[in-house]
């Protein structure tokens, strides 16, 4: 039966995520069918990509000790939210809130249009539209309905996924080293542009690959032991999904040829077939994808649900996010809102698969990076101010040069998606503006006086908590602020 349950409430600790599945989760969300499609994406550029991947490798690295060092100072649920919020207010977490929102759903659209092609490889073989945007619609909404069910059956899921589909990139990133043609591999820029410009333009591309490497921070709250387990999660996701993306996207690079590469939908299933002759490989390899393709579903579904969850408890999105059904907390609106945007610009742009990926890739890479460079500020600024007084000068000193390469790679990121995706990435976060007043309008008070930290999962307060700045109250006396407020969240309920 369901039930409604208070928007602050967790859910059952019977019902968290453990370490390995927090870390199948960080993978899962990580190594979607972005991985199976990205080396076709990579092709106009030529092998440079490769290098561009190693620099994004390092990045992402960055950001994922950035995260895992965040999150255990406050290991509350809505990762980046939670980190810009608590560091720089609440319009930065609301910013933060609603640019990682968009990635969410727009990179489900983007990890369905590629899961579609390797669907294809057995059914829709002629890639009839009408057909490839109902196979699409399919594997928006299974995920979408697993974790309507509750995260016990998200952590199963992702588990299993995560084994099953990295028995066939493992292969492909050992196995498939051994059978590379150096004639495979082209011009080595064959973008036409200098080799910075190449680079940057491969890497932002490539930098989709890695979106979800926070997923553990944005689901903290439903991980046991938080402060202890989501680091762990966060570094080792990243590092095993670094090896297989990197050996796995060169074996590709060597067994199809360039200008085959450039035109494949489903790039590691024809790598197998080039590797083994016939169909049976790539069919394997296809229905690892598929694999693969489900479980990034699964946990991007989640996130689309959780970050925005903890920003309208918090009073920084819409209500309606808030509300948790059932024993296990599901936030039954966000799963649902996020599944219905994803399906309407998968359906409005699914005729030009090449063209509609990359462009989704970029939006979703720029909206992403956003809320990543906000949390490496947030480490670096508490770095600064309360560095001192907690950690030894060498790990004050290592951890500052962490989160400036995180930012300096994060700024690289937005310069290398290109002016116009970054035009419709400021147009798309700029509509937040909107929503952000409706809602400040809604509380019926102009700024607050507010001194209570984010609330950790647990329900302690952390330690390290920085008071938000003294605001003028409109409506009610400053003292009566907060009273208010918290009575209109219960109401909403």
């Amino acid at each position: 039966m369901s039930s409604t349950q208070r928007s602050d409430e967790r859910p059952s600790p019977r019902a968290a995520l453990g370490l390995p599945s927090a870390t199948a989760l960080v993978i899962g969300s990580i190594i979607g069918t972005g991985v199976f499609a990205l080396p076709s994406a990579l092709a106009p550029y030529g092998p440079i990509s490769l290098v561009a991947f190693g620099v994004v490798t390092l990045g992402a690295l960055a950001l994922a000790v950035t995260f895992g060092a965040l999150s255990k100072r406050v290991p509350a649920s809505g990762g980046p939210y939670v980190y810009a919020r608590e560091a720089f207010g609440e319009f930065a977490g609301f910013l933060n809130a609603w640019s990682y929102w968009i990635t969410a759903w727009a990179g489900n659209a983007a990890i369905v249009v590629a899961w579609v092609g390797y669907v294809e490889v057995f059914v829709n073989t002629g890639h009839r539209t009408a057909m490839s945007v109902l196979i699409a619609l399919v594997g928006l909404w299974i995920p979408a309905a697993i974790n309507l069910t509750g995260v016990r059956n998200i952590g199963a899921v992702q588990v299993v996924t995560t084994v099953l589909k990295f028995i066939p990139l493992v292969f492909m990133a050992t196995i498939g080293l051994l059978f590379i043609d150096p004639h495979n591999f082209g011009s080595f820029n064959a973008s036409g542009q200098s080799a910075l410009g190449a680079i940057s333009a491969a890497a932002a591309i490539a930098l989709f690959s890695y979106l979800g490497l926070e997923a553990a921070s944005v689901v903290a709250g439903r991980v046991r032991e938080p402060g202890r387990n989501v680091p762990r999660a966060t570094v080792y996701g990243t590092l095993a999904c670094a090896v297989i993306y990197i050996l796995g996207t060169l074996a590709v690079f060597g067994t199809v040829s360039h200008g085959e590469l450039g035109a494949s939908t489903a790039p590691f299933t024809d790598a197998a077939n080039n590797i083994f002759g016939g169909t049976w490989a790539g069919d394997t390899v296809a229905v690892a994808a598929i694999i693969s393709g489900i479980g990034a579903l699964n946990g991007w579904t989640m996130l689309c649900a959780e970050m925005p969850y903890a920003a309208a408890r918090d009073g920084l999105f819409p209500g309606a996010f808030a509300k948790l059904r059932g024993e296990n907390g599901v936030p039954v609106f966000g799963i649902v809102a996020s599944t219905v945007l994803a399906s309407l610009i998968t359906v409005f742009s699914y005729t030009r698969f090449d063209d509609v990926f990359t462009k989704i890739v970029l939006l979703s890479v720029l909206t992403a990076v956003i809320p990543y460079l906000f949390s490496a500020a947030a480490q670096l600024y508490w770095l600064l101010v309360r560095g001192r007084e907690t950690l030894s000068p060498g790990r004050l000193a290592r951890d500052i040069t962490v989160s400036v390469l995180a930012m300096a790679f994060s700024y690289w990121s937005i310069q290398g998606s290109g002016y116009q995706t970054v035009y419709y990435g400021l147009f798309v976060l700029l509509l937040g503006l909107p929503v952000y007043v409706w809602l400040k309008r809604g509380q019926g008070v102009y700024g607050e006086e507010s001194t209570a930290p984010v609330p950790l999962s647990d329900g302690r307060a952390p330690e390290t908590a920085v008071p938000t700045a003294k605001r003028i109250s409109r409506a009610v006396p400053t003292s009566r602020t907060g009273a208010l407020r918290r009575n209109r969240l219960r109401n909403r309920d």
